[in-house]
């Protein structure tokens, strides 16, 4: 039987640059399909059902953020990468408060693009096949289902959410650097800053915390990284 290709979707306006990135993905051997505005994109996202959204934020009409934003209200399970210009790094932060994942500048090498693809899906894959679960007071990580429960009530993650809070249940106790995290998360080639890991934790604590600016569970290690602060994690078979 032939493996299903894994589906992206570009989301660009410049004709060029959306040409290019498509051809690079499916020389790499993914079904990609292309849009060129938010509009487009919103029009295709449940016809297509892609796996990774690459976005262009500066689209005319409804731009990247509000299409990000739809993604994630509707559609938490695809991976989410922003592309922003040189300067734009308000809306790149705001792009990965509304749930991206990752995000690059252009102008960038496509073979970076790849890398960092391949990352992001090796990383979900490794997690969906996980068969473990995670209790702490009020909170459960269903890994077999890639759900978090509060008070018996699913919690949405996006794929990243999801990936660090099963690392820090996974090591109850231990101060994770930053470093240590994003190449767990991202991967060891990952070019980004750990500003990208300080929005996501900031964004797990208002969904997991009773009082994020407060935390239980996420404690901040000055000058380090973070730490599950629980020191004992049922862990169920």
């Amino acid at each position: 039987m032939r493996e299903k290709k894994v589906k992206v979707l570009v989301v660009e306006d410049e004709a060029s640059i959306r040409r290019f990135i498509t051809l690079n993905l499916e020389m790499a051997g993914y079904e990609v399909g292309e849009a060129e505005s938010g509009e487009d994109a919103l029009a295709l996202l449940t016809a297509f059902l892609p796996d990774l959204v690459v976005l262009d934020l500066m689209l005319p009409g409804i731009d990247g953020l509000e299409v990000c934003q739809h993604i994630r209200e509707t559609m938490p399970d695809p991976l989410i990468i922003i592309l922003t210009a040189k300067g734009q790094d308000t809306d790149k932060i705001m792009g990965l408060e509304l749930g991206a994942d990752d995000y690059m500048v252009k102008p960038f090498n496509p073979f970076e693009l790849i890398a960092r693809i391949k990352a992001m899906l090796r990383r979900r894959d490794r997690y969906e096949a996980g068969r473990t679960g995670y209790t702490y007071g009020s909170l459960h990580l269903d890994t077999a289902a890639n759900k978090l429960l509060k008070n018996n009530q699913e919690v949405e993650l996006t794929p990243t959410e999801y990936s660090l809070l099963k690392m820090f249940m996974e090591n109850p106790g231990k101060a994770l650097r930053r470093e240590e995290m994003l190449n767990g998360i991202w991967g060891e080639d990952y070019f980004g800053d750990t500003k990208t890991l300080d929005v996501h934790i900031r964004r797990l604590r208002e969904k997991i915390e009773d009082n994020p600016s407060d935390p239980r569970y996420i404690k901040t290690v000055w000058g380090s990284g973070y730490r599950w602060q629980p020191e004992m994690v049922r862990r169920l078979p």
